[in-house]
Parts: structure tokens; C-alpha cells; sequence
């Protein structure tokens, strides 16, 4: 249930301009395709079709193995009261809560949020040796309704890091990676909602060119979605990549264009942008006067996200030919457009596309 502070920010913001997940979609599966599909995956791992140009991971990897971004610019960027309350609205691993932590004093206090249940089993660590921390399982966009529950009017700051985390990619059972084969899943909440093989297996061609190429600016939107339908039905993420390989006139695509798909497949079936939209509305409106809002996001379309809801905060929009007031502003900038250092690019090439905004809220 939408709280009443949701539903009167949301309208400070405008309509969302993102297309809202429609798992009722019509068409079906056509029955002549079954037997083809049916050897895609074999093909496509046995390497008979087309040249495979895309590294596959067998090697068992930690997925606890996580880098927070921007950590250190992002609590610089938040934490103005070290006595004070903040939210981690994106728990993760909890790299950027340990951060927060270190510098809270003993009567400062952090809640930290996620909707990923996997994200849980960290969360409850901290709270074992750290009174100062709670965790709620929770989308972001429940903000307020996660603070009502705790009591908590308003608070100091809140941060979020937008899109999947290195744990998530990493294990092959969630279906983000396309270098590792697994089940074409690719939810942010484990069990919660239609997967992506669910959405790849009964989407019309029309709508599925239309994700790809609003949340991935995938070029060839059109002739991917078709051979996608046409090798229905994909269980796998090894079956996605041969559809995506099989649109390409050489048989051969690159890791970019892999990546393209997989992204907003991913963002479609998880709503992150609407989520995104949702959660800032949530979040700053829990801000109390002086509180900061700072988003660490990944990509072109999070980004002018982030930046169009800071816009309207620091300078509303007015009518054409009428100046806008410095009292009509809710908030300030604090940063704008940082991205990581060249020694963290480095370190962390996850990082590199990685971009830091933060505001303050005046009234």
C-alpha cells in the first residue's frame, strides 16, 4: 500500500516516463520452434554453430567478493552529523554501510534496506555486533514505510548504489551474467514476481524491441527480438546468448552488445526504474531540513534519471517568460557528476562507469 508521503512526492516529480512491467501479454509460444530450441544449448556450449567470443567462468568464485564504490566520496557526501540517523537504501554486501559505520559515534544510527534476500545473511552480521544497525527486507521504494514501522519521522541522509552488485553477477544461478550459464531468472527479489524466461517467452516481438532499446539502447533491437521469439522457449542465459548471437550476420557479437540485452531485459523485469523514480521521491521526502541525498548510479539512463529529479528539486520548472524564485528551490547541489578515481578504476574496473550526484534538502 502506497504511503501518503509516496503519493504526494511522486507528484512533485511527474509521471514516470518508464515502462511499467505487463506480464499479461497474449501472445504465446509458437509450438513449431519447440524442437529447435531444444538443441540451442548444446550447440551453443559445444561451439558447432558460430565462433564463441565470449569467456565462459567455470572456476567457483566467492560471491561475498564485493568493492563498494565511491565509498569514501559517498560518506563525505552523506554523513554531516555523526550523531545522526541514515538510511543505506541499497544493502548489497553492506560495503557502504561498514563505511557509514566507521564513521557514526556511539549514538548515531543506520538502517539499511534490499530487496534481495541473499543480501540478508550480511545484514544480520552486522546487527549481531552493531546496535547502531537495522536491516529491513524491503524494496527502496518502501522507504517510508520501513522507518514508520521503526518509528523514525525523518533522517540525516540516505544513499543509494543503483543497479547489480558483483555477488549477484557472480552466481550463476540468478541469470545476470552472460558469461555464465544458469537459469534465465535475473530477479532482484528471489522468488518475487515472474522471472525473465517467464516475460522472454510470451513477450510480442513489438514490445521486447521496444525494452531493448529504451533500457539498453541496443541498435539492432528489432532483428534480436525476432530471433529471440523465433527460438522460444529459453530457459537459459546460454539460450538468451544464442539468440542474441544467431541475429548477427556473422554469427560473432561482442561483449557490449551481450551486456546491452542483458541489461534491460533485467531492468524491465525488476521495474528499477520506476523503482529508482519511487525511492528518491521516498527518500527525500523522509529527509529532514539539511538532510542529504546522494546516488551512485552505473549508466546513461540512471544517470539523466538522477539528475532530472535533483533538477526539479534544486530549480523547479515555471512557466515560460517567469523567473524561478531561490524560495521555490527544495534543495541544493552538493556533488555533481563525480566519478571514481583513476587508482579505484584500477582496482575495481567495475567501477569505471560509476557516477556520483548528491543534494541537500533546504526546506
Amino acid at each position: 500500500m502506497e504511503s501518503k508521503a509516496s503519493a504526494t512526492s511522486a507528484d512533485s516529480f511527474g509521471r514516470s516516463r518508464f515502462i511499467k512491467r505487463n506480464d499479461k501479454v497474449p501472445y504465446r509460444v509458437p509450438s513449431e520452434h519447440q524442437h529447435a530450441v531444444a538443441n540451442s544449448r548444446l550447440s551453443l556450449l559445444a561451439g558447432d554453430s558460430t565462433p564463441n567470443p565470449i569467456r565462459v567462468v567455470n572456476k567457483p568464485q566467492s560471491q561475498e567478493t564485493h568493492e563498494p564504490v565511491l565509498a569514501q566520496d559517498l560518506v563525505r557526501a552523506v554523513v554531516t552529523d555523526t550523531s545522526g540517523i541514515y538510511v543505506d537504501a541499497t544493502f548489497g554486501r553492506g560495503g557502504h554501510s561498514k563505511a557509514i559505520l566507521d564513521q557514526l559515534s556511539d549514538t548515531g544510527r543506520l538502517i539499511a534496506i534490499d530487496r534481495d534476500t541473499d543480501a540478508e545473511a550480511s545484514a544480520l552480521e552486522i546487527e549481531q555486533r552493531d546496535a547502531r544497525f537495522k536491516f529491513a527486507n524491503s524494496r527502496f521504494s518502501e522507504l517510508r514505510k520501513v522507518l514508520d514501522a521503526m518509528v523514525i519521522r525523518s533522517i540525516d541522509g540516505v544513499c543509494f548504489d543503483v543497479g547489480v552488485s558483483t555477488p549477484q553477477l557472480k552466481n550463476a544461478d540468478r541469470g545476470f551474467a552472460f558469461d555464465l550459464d544458469g537459469p534465465l531468472d535475473m530477479r532482484m527479489g528471489k522468488g518475487s514476481g515472474s522471472s525473465a524466461s517467464d516475460w522472454i517467452n510470451t513477450v510480442a516481438v513489438a514490445d521486447l524491441t521496444k525494452v531493448l532499446k529504451l533500457y539498453g539502447d541496443v541498435r539492432a533491437a528489432r532483428s534480436i527480438a525476432r530471433q529471440i521469439v523465433s527460438r522460444r522457449p529459453l530457459e537459459t542465459t546460454f539460450d538468451l546468448v544464442g539468440a542474441i548471437r544467431a541475429a548477427s550476420r556473422s554469427g560473432t557479437t561482442s561483449a557490449k552488445i551481450l551486456a546491452q540485452v542483458f541489461q534491460a531485459i533485467r531492468i524491465y523485469i525488476n521495474d528499477e526504474l520506476n523503482e529508482l523514480q519511487a525511492g528518491l521521491s521516498e527518500a527525500f521526502e523522509a529527509l529532514g531540513c539539511g538532510g542529504r541525498l546522494a546516488v551512485i548510479s552505473f549508466h546513461s539512463i540512471e544517470h539523466r534519471l538522477v539528475r532530472d529529479v535533483f533538477q526539479s528539486l534544486v530549480r523547479p520548472s515555471a512557466p515560460r517568460g517567469l523567473p524561478v524564485r531561490d524560495e521555490d528551490a527544495r534543495a541544493q547541489v552538493v556533488l555533481k557528476n563525480v566519478r571514481p578515481h583513476y587508482s579505484e578504476r584500477q582496482a575495481n574496473p567495475a567501477s569505471r562507469s560509476a557516477m556520483l550526484q548528491a543534494i541537500e534538502k533546504t526546506r
